[in-house]
Parts: C-alpha cells; sequence; structure tokens
C-alpha cells in the first residue's frame, strides 16, 4: 500500500475556491480549505501531480507535523519525533526556514536553530552516522507557529510555483502568474474564450488565460525539487509529465489578444508567449487604452495601473476613468479588473456586478466583475 502524504498549498487570499476545484480534479482526498491554503491528501504521484497542474497555488508543502509548543524543549521533541531519516538521506542539505505568530516562541531564528538540532540529531541516529556533510540534494525544511502551534513542512517545489519558466523579464509591478490563472478561472475562461488585455504588460493575463484554455499544465517546462527526493521514485514524474502532455487541447480556439502603451513591453509579452507554449494563440500589439475597443465576444482580463504599484492615484483614476467610457461604447461579454483602487467603480463609472476581495501580494485589491452587457447588433 502506498504511503498517503498530507499536502498544504498557499495561496493568495480570495483565490482559494480555485484552488479547491484544482486539487479536487487532480483526485485529492480529504481536502480543507482555508484561508490562504488548501490542505489535502494523496500517493507520491499526487506529489509530482500537483506541482505540474495546480495554476493557482504558490507552492506544494508536504506536512510532517502538528503539535503544540510553548517551550524550546516542546518545539524540539515534537521535531525530533518526525522519522526524518526516511525521508531525507545521509549527505542531504536541509536549509531550514520558518515563521512566529501570535506565539510565546517568537524569535525565529532561535525556532529555527532548535529545529535544526532536532533534525541533525534524528538524522545521526537514524542514518548511524556523526558527520551529516550536506552535500547532497537540497530538502528545504519550513516551519510556522501560529498561536503556539507548530506545522513542520518539507517544501517539494523549490522555486515559487509562479515560476512557470517562461518569464524571463517582466515590466514594472507585473501580477504574479498564480494571480492571473486565478482571475482567468473567475473569469471563466473555456477553450473557445477570447481574451483581450488592454494594459498587457509583460502578458501575463493572457498567456495565463491561454494556457487554462488550451489544459496546458503550467509546470512542464520547469523542475521541482522533489524531482530529487529519494522517496519519490523518478517513474512517477515521467508518468506524469506525459500525463499532462496527453491532456492539451490542441484543437482549442481561445484568441488571446493584448495591448500596451509600452513598445518594449509588447516586445517581451510576445517573446513570453513563445516561451510558454501559446504564441500561436496569442499577440500583443502597442496601443493606447483609449482607443481599446472590445470586440463584442470577447472577455476583458486586465490588471490596470494603480497609484500603488505605477504612477500616481490621479493617473489611475484617469484611466479607469478612460477604460470605463471604452466599455460604456464597447460592452463586451465581460470585464474582470483588479485594482487596488477603492474608489474604481466611481472613477470607472459602473458598478460592478460582483466584486471578490482579493491580495495581490500584501496589497488588498478588489476585482471587478462586469457582465452580461447588453447585447449589440454585428457591424
Amino acid at each position: 500500500m502506498s504511503t498517503l502524504y498530507t499536502m498544504v498549498a498557499p495561496c493568495f487570499f480570495g483565490t482559494e475556491s480555485t484552488l479547491n476545484f484544482e486539487v479536487k480534479r487532480l483526485g485529492a482526498e480529504n481536502i480543507q480549505v482555508t484561508d490562504g491554503r488548501v490542505a489535502f491528501q494523496g500517493g507520491a504521484e499526487l506529489i509530482a501531480a500537483a506541482n505540474l497542474n495546480l495554476r493557482t497555488a504558490e507552492r506544494v508543502l508536504l506536512l510532517l507535523a502538528t503539535y503544540k509548543a510553548t517551550t524550546f524543549d516542546e518545539l524540539f521533541d515534537g521535531c525530533y519525533r518526525i522519522a526524518w531519516e526516511e525521508l531525507l538521506p545521509a549527505d542531504a542539505a536541509f536549509p531550514v526556514k520558518g515563521s512566529s505568530l501570535s506565539s510565546q516562541l517568537s524569535s525565529v531564528p532561535a525556532c529555527q536553530s532548535i529545529v535544526k538540532k532536532a533534525i541533525v540529531k534524528r538524522l545521526m541516529a537514524g542514518h548511524k552516522t556523526s558527520t551529516l556533510p550536506e552535500t547532497g540534494s537540497v530538502y528545504k525544511i519550513r516551519f510556522a507557529l501560529r498561536k503556539d502551534t507548530v506545522e513542520i513542512y518539507l517544501d517539494t517545489s523549490g522555486d515559487g510555483l509562479h515560476k512557470r519558466g517562461y518569464r524571463r523579464n517582466a515590466t514594472l509591478a507585473p501580477i504574479k502568474e498564480t494571480l492571473a490563472a486565478a482571475i482567468a478561472d473567475l473569469g471563466r475562461v473555456r477553450r473557445d474564450t477570447l481574451v483581450q488585455d488592454p494594459f498587457c504588460g509583460s502578458g501575463t493575463l493572457v498567456i495565463e488565460a491561454a494556457q487554462k484554455a488550451m489544459n496546458l499544465a503550467p509546470g512542464l517546462r520547469r523542475r521541482f525539487a522533489a524531482e530529487h527526493f529519494d522517496f519519490v521514485p523518478a517513474d512517477i514524474w515521467t508518468q506524469q509529465r506525459k500525463k499532462a502532455l496527453s491532456e492539451v487541447r490542441t484543437d482549442a480556439a481561445f484568441e488571446g489578444i493584448g495591448y500596451d502603451i509600452d513598445p518594449a513591453a509588447v516586445a517581451l509579452a510576445n517573446a513570453n508567449a513563445k516561451l510558454a507554449g501559446v504564441g500561436e494563440r496569442c499577440r500583443f500589439e502597442v496601443a493606447d487604452v483609449k482607443d481599446f475597443a472590445p470586440l463584442q465576444n470577447a472577455t476583458v482580463l486586465t490588471n490596470p495601473p494603480y497609484g500603488e504599484r505605477l504612477g500616481d492615484a490621479s493617473e489611475a483614476a484617469a484611466l479607469a476613468k478612460t477604460l470605463g467610457q471604452v466599455w460604456q461604447r464597447h460592452p463586451a461579454q465581460g470585464l474582470y479588473a483588479i485594482t487596488a483602487d477603492a474608489a474604481f467603480e466611481d472613477h470607472f463609472g459602473k458598478k460592478a456586478a460582483r466584486r471578490r476581495k482579493i491580495y495581490n501580494g500584501m496589497i488588498p485589491c478588489q476585482l471587478y466583475m462586469y457582465y452580461d452587457a447588453p447585447k449589440r447588433e454585428k457591424r
């Protein structure tokens, strides 16, 4: 019988429902959704599948232990009880990072030292050795102390899952790929959707929408930390990559078009789309938002500049007003705009049909959703 692992996938606050749906599609068991994360269970094959396929997760962590600790002895003992020798080889490199919030053990450096010491002692005993050279594969250990409860994790992803491998460079204040993927889901992007973005920047929203429409796994162009873990067989990764490739919808009728006033951003977006494997489905052009005329059957996904990201608040307000005027003249199938501008609806000139609070990093934002526009006669 294969080992059942408990995994935790952190995500942007406000995108939990999208990640929950993704996890269910992978066949995970015992799914639990809480603020900013989704926990689930599965075998080693799910470790690979989750890293390769999850679009909105920030990373995939193995939850190794949960326990109370108000003293350093309790912190040490709980960590020592984990069978580290079954997870880490004797030559493993195992850096420790962590955080503490509302806990008696408030010193993160001190907690790091205790966790590291417990792992060292357990590995020495388990592997029957007096030396741990840490010259082998890297196993990143994470701990989180919240209200005196400790969670110990092993990071299976390595680099964050937003690093798909296609965005070598980015424009100022880019949106993360994982957040863009969540917006594409909330915008109901399907295999035949036409997506337009008048503030495309480096193209992330359009590219993520294209990958979703084509069911192109976001992790196919990168590697993961757990590919070097001894307890995750290499053939599992081979099988899951083949499975992901076989599920790509090459016949999808998706089309994506992005516009930006900056020629350098447009050139970068076109290059990124090619690297992402969606260059034939997306194109990016130089254009000012005042000249934007969304097509009637288009879904507009956009991250308009706002004061905390670019320029000042007055410039952001003017751009939102222009976008609203464009929408009044050319109402399309739907418009989904994420912004930290609390007065966006006033500037845009219309109340959204729905709003959803989403954090863009540490910036509280709203996703303003406009849809069910009146039908216009075809010209």
